[in-house]
C-alpha cells in the first residue's frame, strides 16, 4: 500500500499549519482512498535527545568504529525514524515558523535522521552524497508575517531555505511550499491569506 507520511510540527491543534494540513489531507483521502496516511506528531513522538550515546554513535560511524551497546541502541532509534521517512512515497510537513526558523522539535528530527551511512555518505572525490530517493514533498509553512507577497515587515524567512537544503542533502529535492501568512495582525489579511492557502491546498491534494 502506498504511504503518505505527515510530519505534524505544531504543538497546537488549532494552529494555522494544522488547519491547512487538515484541508490537504481531507482532499488527499478523497483523491487517493487506497493510500495509507502515517501521521508523525513530533510533539508526541518518542525522539532521543541529541546528546550522549547518539552523538557518540555518529562520530563512531564517521571514524569507522564499532558501536558500544548504548550507542547501538540510540542509533537504532535514528534508523527507525529514518526508515519511517524512507518508506513514504509522499511527504507532508506542516509547521509554524518560530523566530524566523523552524520549531526545535522539527530541528531535532532532522538532527536525528541526518546521520552518516543512514541518509548521506561522504566520498573523498565527490563530497557529500544523499542516500535517500527523491519523493514529492509538500511543506505547509504558517508565519506571522506575509512572506508570499513580501509584506514581511522586516522579518527574514530562514525556515524555507533551511528545509529545502536539509531535505536536498538527504536526497529529497522535489519540494513545494504553501505559505500561510500573515497569521497575526488585522483580521481581514489573515482571513484572505488563510482562504487563499486553503484553496491552493485543496487543489494540490487532488494531484499530489
Amino acid at each position: 500500500m502506498p504511504k503518505l507520511l505527515h510530519l505534524s510540527c505544531s504543538p497546537r491543534s488549532d494552529s494555522e499549519s494544522t488547519a491547512g494540513a487538515r484541508i490537504f489531507l481531507d482532499g488527499f483521502r478523497q483523491a487517493r482512498p487506497d493510500w495509507d496516511i502515517d501521521v508523525m506528531d513530533l510533539w508526541r513522538e518518542r525522539m532521543p535527545e541529541f546528546v550522549g550515546p547518539i552523538v557518540e554513535a555518529k562520530y563512531a560511524r564517521m571514524k569507522g568504529q564499532a558501536f558500544s551497546d548504548p550507542q547501538a541502541a540510540q542509533f537504532a532509534e535514528a534508523e527507525r525514524m529514518a526508515m519511517r521517512f524512507s518508506l513514504a512515497d509522499r511527504v507532508l510537513i506542516s509547521t509554524p515558523m518560530w523566530n524566523f526558523g523552524i520549531p526545535y522539535k522539527l530541528k531535532q528530527w532532522f538532527d536525528i535522521i541526518i546521520q552518516p551511512g543512514l541518509t548521506f555518505r561522504f566520498d573523498p572525490a565527490q563530497g557529500y552524497l544523499p542516500l535517500l530517493k527523491d519523493r514529492p514533498t509538500l511543506v505547509i509553512l504558517a508565519s506571522g508575517s506575509d512572506f508570499a507577497t513580501g509584506m514581511n515587515r522586516g522579518r527574514i524567512d530562514m525556515a524555507t531555505p533551511y528545509l529545502r537544503e536539509a531535505l536536498r542533502f538527504i536526497g529529497v529535492s522535489s519540494v513545494s511550499f504553501v505559505p500561510i501568512g500573515p497569521t497575526a495582525g488585522p483580521a481581514e489579511p489573515i482571513r484572505t491569506a488563510r482562504d487563499s492557502a486553503h484553496r491552493r491546498l485543496a487543489d494540490l491534494a487532488k494531484r499530489f
